[in-house]
């Protein structure tokens, strides 16, 4: 009765099966000197200077991860491209055109939205945050009226990691 999973089941026990004889075999023959310098954060030669915890800019991924996106689009798209004309001959033209279409236009949907949200721009613009209770104030020169001790009253250019 449940002799059509008997596969999935076999292969499942297969993977696990191979994935945990190749790291015995992996722990069986490579050699194990640790030594200070390897248990170090760096191996690299270098002398650790400062924590390893700091933070960077997670840019660098984001605009990665939507290089990968956009770029897998074609090994999607060309497919298609290649046997539309015999999907035509075959009375399926309109349908594929409607999928591919259809597919395009979520991609332009998630293009628009990591446009609007200002993924695509490297350096991002910052605006001054409104005055906080508890935050300190200063007394400018001239005038005598209270300021915002930091603030500055032009649009500041940073680099913010999301």
């Amino acid at each position: 009765m449940h002799f059509e999973y008997a596969n999935v089941l076999i292969f499942l026990g297969l993977g696990i099966t191979l994935c945990a004889v190749m790291m015995w075999l992996g722990a069986l023959l490579r050699p194990a000197n640790p030594e200070r310098a390897k248990l170090t954060t760096y191996e690299c030669g270098e002398v650790v200077t400062g924590n390893a915890w700091i933070n960077f800019n997670i840019r660098f991924y984001v605009v990665a991860l939507i290089f990968v996106i956009f770029d897998v689009e074609v090994a999607f798209i060309y497919p298609v491209v290649t046997v539309f004309r015999d999907w035509v001959g075959a009375g399926k033209g309109l349908f594929a055109l409607l999928e591919i279409s259809l597919f395009v236009a979520i991609l332009v949907a998630g293009l628009i939205y990591v446009w609007r949200k200002g993924d695509l721009q490297w350096v991002k613009t910052v605006e001054p945050q409104p005055h906080a209770a508890g935050s300190p104030v200063s007394v400018s020169g001239k005038t005598g009226a209270p300021t915002l001790a930091g603030a500055a009253t032009a649009r500041k250019e940073a680099y913010v990691a999301r």
